[in-house]
This record gives C-alpha cells, structure tokens and sequence, in this order.
C-alpha cells in the first residue's frame, strides 16, 4: 500500500521504532505465519540471528526482549506497557515464552545469535527467525529488514513490495513522490499540502475515520507527556541519567502561579517546547507507549511542535475546542505529506542514513505542519522543510551505550526548536528560495550513503566511544 499518514504516525513502545517496534512485528508475523500453517505443534526448538545495527545495539534498544513479545504474538501497537513487564517478567522466572501465544518453549534472550559484524544486503537491520521439530527439520524460516519507522520488508520480496507500493499510488487521486510534484498538484488543484494529503487519505478512508484517527494519534502524544511528568529518578540502562521533565513541569508551573492553570505565558515558549519533547523522549527510552513520528527516536519533536502551534501561536489564545482539532489535523496531514517524501526517497533508519533520517526528517516534518497552520502557502511550507533537514544534514546517530537517551532526548527538544525556527524564516519570505526540498533529500540520502557504519546506530563511533559510561 501508498504510504499514508498513518503509517508515518503509529502507536508503538519505546525505545526505538527500528529496534524494538519493527522486530517485534516481524515476529508476530512470523509467528502468525507459523501458527497457520499447521505446524506450530511440532515446534521443539527455535532459532533467532540478528545481524548488523540490530545485534550491535539491540541490547540497548530492547530489541530482543520486543523479539520474545512479538514470538508471543503480540503486536507493537497493541501491547501496553503493563503487559510488557508481565510477560518480561514471566518469560525470565520461567526460562520459556508461548510462542504464537500456546505453545511453551524453553527460550529467552541469551539463546538468540548475534551478528554485529556481518550486514545482509538489504539493510542492516536484518534478522532471521527458524522453527524446527524434534528430528531437526525445519518447520518454518524467514528473514525479515527493519527499515525504520517500524517498517518491516521480508527478504525476498522487496521488489514485489516496490511494485505493491508503486501500483497503490496509482490508485491514489493525487499521487505524488517528490516535493515538486507535491507543489504542482497543489498548483493546480488550488489546495494546500495537507489538503492533497487528506484527498489521498480519503481512498482508503472515511473524513470521519481520518479526523478520528488523527485525533486520537494526538491524544496518545498528550498521553505519553502527562505519563512522563509523574515519572521521577533515573532511566533504565545504567548510564543513570536524571528524568528532568517532572522537575521542568513543576518549575514552569511555579512560574505562572496565580494564573489559569491552562494559561501559558508567551515568553516561555522555548521552555514548554524543551519540556514535551524531554518528557516524550524520557517515556520513549523507559518503553513506554509512544507515537512514531516518524520514528521513536524523533518521537518528541512532531509533539513539541504542535504543542507550540497549540498554545503560542497567533490567534490560538482565542481558538475553540473545534479550532484546535482542525489545527491538529491539519499539522498532521501536512507533516505525513512531508514524511511521505522522506520514505519514498531517501530513508527515516538511523541505521541506513543516520540520525539525519531520524531527527531530521521529524524536524523537517514538523516545519512544514506549523507553517501550515500558521497560514503559509504550500511554497512556504515546503521552505520550511527544506530549511529544517538544511541544517540537520550529517547528523550522526552514536547513542551511547546503544540506549536511546544521550544524545537523542535532549536532540529531539534542540530539533524542536530548529523545526519552530525554520518555518519562522520560511513565513518572512516569500516561498521562493534558492535549494529545494527534494534537492535536500538527495542529499541527506547520498551523505547517508557516505557516512561511516560506526555514526548509523551501531554505538561504535562518536559520543558512544568518547564518553565513558559509568
């Protein structure tokens, strides 16, 4: 299928929407495969290799205990935090998971091989799931890629899913793969970016299912900010690094004293942007339910910025409850139009491109919502995108430690600020300007090309070898 908003914006568990969300959905499609055909009765033993970024940091990102959930059946959008922890817990007191959800086997995370070293070619998020009987015959085997975002592409049929992909958009009202053909559509349909997006979304969904759905994509967000400000102490992971969000919410809090508790004094701003996207990131790398937008690792960014739009810009003091949600779809159907550029043309892996697919792509995603919403013409909206990834290209993804915390949190709220700013300077001009959106998506996806392996999330290079851990 097209890639639509709602595969841009998906309700997962953190850390990473690469690491934990893509394995843990290729292995309940594997699971699910093996329970259909039959075979999962004469099941006796089970085989999982990890290759490349996804064995190099996989501890970090959860990527094998999301792998021992995904087995179980459970699929990352509608396992919930509480359920992690249980069957975590069940599969480490009794050294076995139900794989497929019934059938006990003696399993866990220090059975699965790792392969840090060796990169199938498709992508380096590769892993392999085999099943065999009690004769050692092989039940059941498949290879699956995590190419960010949560996606996932099963060796094999790569060009059968490019074909799938392509034939969809045929069927798309107003198809578009580049920001050039995006802006032409708009030309001459007298629509905006979100507009043409909200069209297409309309092939496959009702207005209705779309605004819903939208609608409840933000309160998921809202949802994960106000579970994060109750959480205090350290992260998980041992680099021991301080939640801050609850200490900032209560400081800023402080600071308005006396007024409307939903009140929020303009020249905070920036300190309420810093805040959601600190306080997403912070529940992201402690697993809990986030949103992928477009990743885990950039899931603060979209969040702040909108919140921004919500509550700083002009004429929203005033704006009704109706106003906002209008203002929440539309920042939204905009931003995917923007992601849809990204993922056809380049990539949103860490561990393909770097952190510029990750954080820049968000950054450059949320430019493009807020100068809509704040009334800029399809040309200054993609200005705004363009000027966000500008200045996030060669961004290096080296989290330390392979958690995604240092540097990613506190990036995701810098991000925020560079996405507010970009479609500021895109909003004083004109919409002309001198580089284009797609010519810095080939060029974010060429660096991406020529960037050192250790910089694509595989914790060997940068920060990750230069800061000591404990």
């Amino acid at each position: 299928m097209a890639v639509g908003v709602f595969d841009l914006f998906s309700i997962g568990i953190g850390p990473s929407s690469s690491h934990t969300v893509g394995p843990m959905r290729a292995a309940a499609v594997f699971a699910e495969e093996l329970k259909a055909s039959g075979d999962l009765e004469k099941v006796a033993s089970l085989r999982v290799d990890l290759y490349g970024s996804l064995a190099a940091t996989g501890h970090g990102h959860g990527t094998m205990t999301a792998i021992l959930l995904g087995l179980e059946g459970f699929h990352p959008e509608q396992i919930l935090p509480e359920e992690v922890e249980g069957r975590l817990a069940a599969i480490a007191e009794t050294g076995k998971l139900q794989l497929a959800g019934s059938v006990p086997l003696p399993y866990g995370v220090q059975d699965m091989i790792l392969r840090p070293l060796t990169i199938l070619p498709r992508h380096t998020n590769g892993m392999s799931f085999t099943v065999s009987d009690a004769d050692g015959e092989v039940l059941h085997k498949a290879t699956f890629f995590s190419v960010g975002g949560g996606f996932i592409v099963r060796e094999g049929e790569e060009d059968a899913a490019l074909k799938e992909l392509d034939e969809s958009k045929k069927e798309l009202p107003l198809p578009f793969r580049t920001a050039a053909e995006l802006l032409g559509r708009c030309q001459s349909k007298g629509l905006s970016i979100g507009q043409i997006m909200f069209v297409n979304e309309r092939a496959s969904r009702t207005e209705a299912e779309i605004r819903d759905g939208l609608l409840h994509i933000y309160s998921v967000m809202e949802g994960c900010v106000e579970v994060s400000l109750k959480r205090e102490g350290l992260l998980p992971g041992g680099l021991k690094v301080r939640r801050r969000a609850p200490d900032w919410h209560k400081r800023l809090m402080k600071e308005t004293l006396g007024q409307d508790p939903e009140y929020r004094d303009p020249k905070y701003w920036q300190e309420w942007v810093n805040l959601i996207a600190l306080a997403v990131n912070e529940e992201n790398a402690s697993g809990g339910r986030v949103v992928t937008a477009p990743t885990n690792g950039a899931a603060g960014i979209i969040p702040a910025v909108l919140y921004y739009a919500l509550h700083f810009a002009p004429g929203m003091d005033k704006a009704t409850q109706a106003d906002r949600d209008d203002t929440i779809v539309r920042f939204l159907l905009t931003a995917g139009a923007i992601g849809v550029l990204y993922k056809e043309q380049a990539s949103i892996s860490g561990a393909e491109v770097g952190c510029q697919g990750e954080v820049g792509s968000a950054s450059s995603m949320a430019a493009a919502g807020l100068a809509e919403v704040m009334g800029g013409t399809p040309q200054q909206v993609e200005n705004a995108a363009e000027i966000a990834m500008e200045h996030n290209l060669g961004l290096t993804c080296d989290p330390i430690g392979g958690l995604v915390q240092v540097p990613c949190i506190e990036r995701n709220a810098i991000a925020a600020a560079k996405a507010i700013n970009a479609a500021k300077m895109a909003l004083w001009g004109d919409g002309t300007h001198r580089v284009s959106l797609d010519e810095v998506i080939v060029t974010m996806r060429e660096t991406g090309k020529d960037m050192s392996s250790k910089y694509k999330e595989t914790a060997m290079g940068g920060l990750a070898v230069n800061v000591v851990e404990c």
